[in-house]
């Protein structure tokens, strides 16, 4: 089975494109039937009888993916991580390992280290021996223990990533390996109105800076866009701070009542986020998000059919709504993939 690079870059083009929803709606959607039952990339080889702890002596087949975290940076170096990366996947590791060669970084450290493959192990466990507190380095190190089938080893890397920089996207990449039950990645707060307009032309570090300072100035609406421009680049707990404020500025506005709760949301305790968001039925009874949000979380958690529930009831408040017809969109894509 082929596995695909985990390259984490995250541009904010859907932020600045008017709305994030349209975009969302499949990958959220497959994501939840892979957490149902179905397997994508990586997440199927941890899936044992024993869980990923069981003991396999022999290595597997292939190169492990490799995770690079360049979030919204556009520069040079960059570029040419990206471009190294896609060659990787490729299979082309030798012309990647030349692109890694050129730069001294960490990230490129690691590039270089995969694409010497299968005599990476050394030199990535001895990076993310410097790099004690870098997410990514000891996602990357789990990734390849694991790939020589030493599986309780990558476990304990894949721990160490989310617990040395939870507010990072490598943390939740690694989060992701630790719970192959869940959908990938966590549930992002859909809002039902977009950005500015000036945001689609700005570059994507730009549109970040812009949107924080915007929700520096305050405005509920503007913490709310920033908060989901940083769960998007997988810093969980900003995005978790700009929708509490927002919440606590606005206790009767029910986005950002939603929005905070589903900012709670993690994997080993997800009740957290629930326990926020469902009481939120009856102070906002016919508000779409709250419906639509509680489906988005269900279907994280692979509950299928409580998540249709929600997801009609949410089309039903407000059909005409933005978040009432993406409801829509999820139930038709839902039950087309289910008839699969």
């Amino acid at each position: 089975m082929a596995v695909r690079v985990v390259c984490f870059v995250k541009p904010l083009g859907n932020v600045a494109r008017v709305s994030p929803r349209l975009r969302v709606i499949a990958l959220v959607v497959v994501a939840a039937v892979a957490a149902a039952g179905a397997t994508v990339g990586i997440t199927e080889l941890t899936k044992t009888e024993t869980g990923p702890t069981a003991a396999v002596v022999k290595p597997r087949r292939g190169a492990p993916p490799l995770a690079l975290d360049l979030g919204v940076r556009t520069d040079s170096e960059a570029r040419a991580l990206r471009r190294a990366a896609v060659l990787y996947e490729k299979g082309k590791r030798r012309e990647a390992g030349r692109i890694f060669s050129r730069y001294s970084s960490l990230q490129a450290q690691l590039g270089g280290a995969f694409a010497s493959w299968p005599d990476s192990l050394d030199a990535v466990q001895a990076l993310a021996r410097d790099h004690p507190r870098s997410a990514v380095a000891q996602l990357d190190l789990g990734l390849v223990l694991f790939w020589t089938g030493r599986n309780a080893e990558a476990v304990a890397a894949w721990q160490t990533a989310v617990r040395v920089d939870p507010d990072s996207d490598a943390a939740v990449r690694a989060d992701d390996l630790l719970h192959p039950n869940f959908a990938q990645g966590l549930p992002v707060f859909v809002p039902s109105f977009g950005p500015p307009a000036a945001l689609a032309r700005l570059s994507p570090p730009t549109q970040l800076a812009y949107l924080a300072r915007r929700a520096a100035a305050g405005g509920v609406r503007a913490r709310l866009l920033y908060g989901v421009a940083l769960q998007r680049l997988g810093r969980q707990l900003s995005a978790e701070l700009q929708y509490a404020s927002a919440a606590a500025t606005a206790p009767n506005d029910a986005e950002a009542q939603v929005a905070a709760a589903v900012g709670l949301f993690d994997k080993v305790h997800p009740e957290r986020a629930f326990s926020r968001l469902g009481p939120l039925v009856k102070t906002f009874p016919h508000a779409p998000t709250v419906r639509f949000h509680l489906g988005l979380l269900l279907l994280w958690t692979g509950r299928l059919d409580q998540a249709k529930r929600e997801l009609i009831q949410a089309e039903k408040e407000g059909p005409k709504t933005p978040l009432g017809r993406e409801a829509g969109l999820f139930l038709l894509r839902l039950a087309s993939l289910r008839t699969m």
